[in-house]
């Protein structure tokens, strides 16, 4: 299947120079060649390529300085000669430039990233047309469900104070001081450990100086340790315990995705956390004034994660009603690039509900297990939730983004303008973006639904250890690790 785009004629539309008012015209011969790919061939014809050469050479010739002439007394002869380089550069810069604008405007292509050209091999010939060629990764082209009115089940849960003060409890953890533990390991104690992964009697990875709060499950990048509080139950400082773990099929290292792998865990030391008095000198740490005042900002945040739970869990049915027909395919290369994109904000929308940073290195350490599963049905998700919030004029306003990042620098014990500043650094400001506008596109859903009211089940709390270590690599590589990293630059 192939498009033609011709606009040679006075009735097409045209693009006009940004210096003048020439209106060039190119022919562009548009392909499908893969999911959500498009193989574009552009024709420029000669008259364009020497409008911008002779406009080069003009301006060229006005501002150089040429020893014996004057500036912008150069000859057109000597300046064609001396800036020969100069010229060829900046006429294919505006050729390219000016093509792909046009073709942009003329042609629904909608594309994700910024198309493949190799700029540096591409010639312009000394005579007749030019021709070079891109692929371009575009959005998928489907038309839009129907999402008014779906039938949602809805869980609700109301939030006790026992709730608040085991929250709050460990909420204070991040403020308290770790202590020796004198005797054998307790559950939620803290183990400075190293690890020595092993596949077929060689050594394959190796962590040192690991603190792993110690919980029923250890969850790595890639794999993960199911019976991880039986295996560590009672040790002291010195102790070695091994076990035998499976990577994930999905792992980033596809010669080891399935492979059985020996891990030997040495324990350096055992701490628990005491946890601090709330004082005066606590309340200013967290910014409150009473403790009045720090129970019902954490009363706020459980709130948060209900609704987050609900969101979760009545998203998952609009997902799945609303994407039954997505049976579009979307090309490998774009899900493997949008893997850390999917992560960030999954993350993102779990620092906004007030999740600790273990749950969310726990949840990301999930995903990263099924990452090209899970990114793809992502992808599909996002691209639905795009087109509806197109169709209903959704925007996110400053001041959207502003609460957010409150909301996060409270849960996190941090000022919003540090928090800002590391997503601007890191780049997630715009995923932050991208995903409060798709949460507005679920609300509306949500909003025009019909649900039934079913109890939320209490949630587990503390069930998983996560890390951001791969069993395949000794090196960090979360998203959530990459936080941390710029927090502790600040």
């Amino acid at each position: 299947m192939s498009d033609e785009l011709a606009t040679t004629d006075a009735t097409a539309e045209e693009t006009v120079s940004a210096d003048s008012e020439y209106k060039m015209s190119v022919t562009a011969k548009i392909d499908e060649v893969g999911p959500c790919k498009k193989h574009v061939t552009v024709t420029v014809p000669r008259t364009d390529i020497d409008h911008f050469y002779s406009e080069s050479v003009s301006e060229l010739g006005g501002q150089a300085t040429v020893p014996g002439f004057r500036v912008g007394h150069v000859p057109k002869k000597l300046v064609e000669k001396r800036f020969r380089q100069e010229l060829t550069d900046q006429v294919k810069q505006r050729v390219l430039m000016e093509s792909l604008e046009l073709i942009a405007e003329d042609n629904d292509l909608d594309p994700i990233n910024e198309p493949t050209i190799d700029v540096e091999s591409l010639e312009i010939p000394e005579e007749g047309e030019f021709q070079f060629e891109f692929e371009v990764e575009v959005r998928p082209d489907f038309k839009l469900p129907e999402y008014k009115g779906l039938k949602l089940e809805r869980p609700v849960r109301e939030i006790a104070d026992k709730d608040i003060d085991e929250y709050l409890n460990r909420f204070l953890n991040q403020y308290g001081e770790m202590e020796e533990r004198e005797g054998p390991a307790e559950t939620e104690d803290y183990l400075e450990v190293s690890i020595k992964f092993e596949h077929d009697g060689k050594p394959l990875s190796e962590v040192n100086e690991l603190v792993i709060p110690l919980r029923p499950i250890l969850r790595l990048q890639d794999a993960e340790i199911k019976d991880f509080g039986e295996l560590m139950a009672g040790v002291k400082t010195d102790d070695t315990r091994e076990t035998e773990l499976e990577v994930s099929e999905e792992a980033e290292q596809i010669e080891m995705r399935g492979e059985k792998v020996k891990a030997t865990f040495t324990v350096k030391s055992v701490k628990f956390i005491q946890v601090p008095e709330i004082n005066e000198e606590l309340l200013e740490k967290v910014g409150a004034d009473t403790e009045e005042e720090l129970r019902e900002e954490v009363k706020n945040i459980l709130e948060r994660q209900v609704t987050y739970e609900q969101r979760q869990t009545t998203r998952s049915q609009v997902l799945e009603k609303i994407t039954e027909s997505a049976d579009w395919d979307l090309p490998e290369s774009l899900v493997t690039k949008q893997v850390e994109n999917a992560l960030r904000r999954e993350i993102l929308e779990m620092q906004q509900a007030g999740f600790s940073r273990q749950d969310i290195q726990a949840r990301e350490n999930e995903l990263r297990q099924q990452a090209i599963s899970s990114t793809r049905k992502a992808l599909k998700e996002h691209f639905v939730l795009d087109k509806i919030a197109a169709s209903e004029n959704l925007e996110v306003q400053p001041s959207e983004i502003d609460m957010e990042i409150y909301y996060m620098a409270m849960q996190q014990g941090e000022s919003p303008r540090r928090v800002r500043a590391r997503m601007v650094k890191s780049g997630m400001i715009e995923n932050l973006e991208a995903q409060l506008r798709e949460r507005k596109a679920v609300d509306v859903i949500l909003e025009k639904a019909e649900y039934t009211d079913t109890e939320m089940k209490t949630p587990k709390e503390n069930q998983v250890s996560a890390v951001a270590r791969s069993v395949c690599s000794s090196f960090a590589s979360g998203a959530g690790e990459e936080e941390e990293a710029e927090a502790d630059k600040e």
